[in-house]
């Protein structure tokens, strides 16, 4: 009766690949579920022991709008300790409800109707949505499995243009769990620099790395000011539900992103931020021991798919597979959907995260070995009957 009073914006989003997939699973008797880019383990004693502790002592009022001043210190000391980037806790940090507030808030303090936002995908399925909703035109830069789904200067060259203000970094990667590594940034930032860009470097997965440590781009020469960096407290410690997000970068963007943050939220849970300063400031060693976790069912991954003879390049962030299924001869909406009521199995297809996915499927290893191992023993015997 009121859809045509709705927002002509709103109505042309399509909902989430994901969450189809996801709600069809929960209601499917022995299932095993793929799909969800969550962790399996529980928020670390201690972490959930600050929060308990702050309702216990009343402490559920407002906090500043930008974050408890303690919280936003100690998120930049962690920074400099962890990446060596330096930030000013009073005039350069917001504490946002997630890092998707984050994104959202960036794009909406930077642009104006007609700005152009470069997204390489596959990727995170918020950018675009979020882009559009902010004003800009969101353009695709389709990344290839060839370059281990790095973005490439060339790339970045090829579609921008004149009307180009943001250039989206989404690494370590969801889907497809790629990095980039010192010198592939370096030549980013050089076309960066030269079309005057800014850069939102989405770095939520900066701790879940193997092999290579997190570099961001805001440590290269010139890109300090002009990068927003979007992280959280969700995937690293295992905190998706306390909804625990920050950006950080010039004052001259996080000011006026603080601003829309105000009438928007007004602040962040209050019993969430007591739980952040402890993952914050003695986390480190939770960090580690759930980043093993997932390096060995990273393992078993991606040794199970190649070994039903698909091809699977090796991911090296994040914890999430991206294998080929074009030998199938099926596309990814229709593998997904078959593996599913065929095998109860539930993945993600490669499109949910743009259209240059088509021919993947999203895996998350963030589940136990067991399940893995069930899932990956039913997605072979799925695969057996195709080809």
């Amino acid at each position: 009766m009121l859809e045509h009073k709705l927002s002509n914006k709103v109505k042309v989003i399509p909902p989430s690949g994901i969450r189809k997939f996801f709600d069809i699973v929960t209601e499917m008797k022995d299932a095993v579920s793929l799909g969800v880019g969550e962790p399996d383990f529980d928020t670390p004693w201690h972490i959930r022991e600050e929060g308990i502790y702050s309702l216990e002592k009343g402490k559920t009022f407002y906090t500043s709008n930008s974050g408890m001043l303690e919280l936003r210190e100690e998120i930049c000391n962690y920074l400099k300790r962890r990446f060596k980037l330096e930030y000013d806790y009073k005039t350069e940090t917001l504490v946002t409800v997630g890092g998707s507030e984050g994104i959202d808030l960036a794009f909406r303090a930077l642009i104006n109707p007609g700005d152009e936002v470069l997204i390489p995908e596959p990727s995170f399925v918020s950018y675009k949505p979020c882009a559009y909703l902010a004003g800009a035109t969101p353009v695709p830069i389709p990344l290839k499995e060839e370059n281990e789904f790095r973005l490439t200067k060339e790339e970045v060259e090829k579609y921008v243009t004149d009307k180009t203000k943001i250039l989206v970094l989404p690494f370590p990667n969801n889907p497809t769990g790629a990095i980039m590594e010192k010198d592939d940034l370096i030549q980013i930032a050089e076309v960066v620099i030269k079309h005057d860009l800014i850069v939102l470097s989405d770095e939520i997965y900066a701790e879940l790395t193997y092999g290579n440590e997190h570099i961001s781009i805001a440590s290269i020469e010139g890109m300090r000011e002009r990068t927003i960096i979007i992280n959280g407290f969700s995937k690293a410690y295992s905190m998706t539900g306390w909804r625990m997000g920050y950006a950080v970068g010039p004052r001259e963007v996080i000011e006026p992103m603080t601003k829309i943050h105000q009438y928007g939220i007004m602040c962040t849970p209050t019993t969430s931020q007591f739980a952040a300063i402890e993952a914050v400031k003695n986390g480190d060693s939770d960090v580690a021991e759930m980043k093993k976790a997932y390096n060995q069912r990273r393992r078993v991954m991606i040794d199970g798919f190649r070994g039903m003879g698909l091809d699977c390049f090796e991911p090296m962030g994040a914890f999430y597979l991206f294998p080929s299924i074009k030998k199938t001869g099926l596309t990814s909406e229709e593998f997904a959907t078959k593996l599913l009521y065929d095998e109860k199995v539930a993945v993600v297809p490669g499109t949910a995260f743009g259209d240059s996915g088509e021919g993947f499927i999203r895996c998350s290893y963030a589940y136990s070995i067991d399940d893995l191992k069930i899932a990956i023993e039913r997605i072979s015997k799925f695969v057996n009957k195709i080809i």
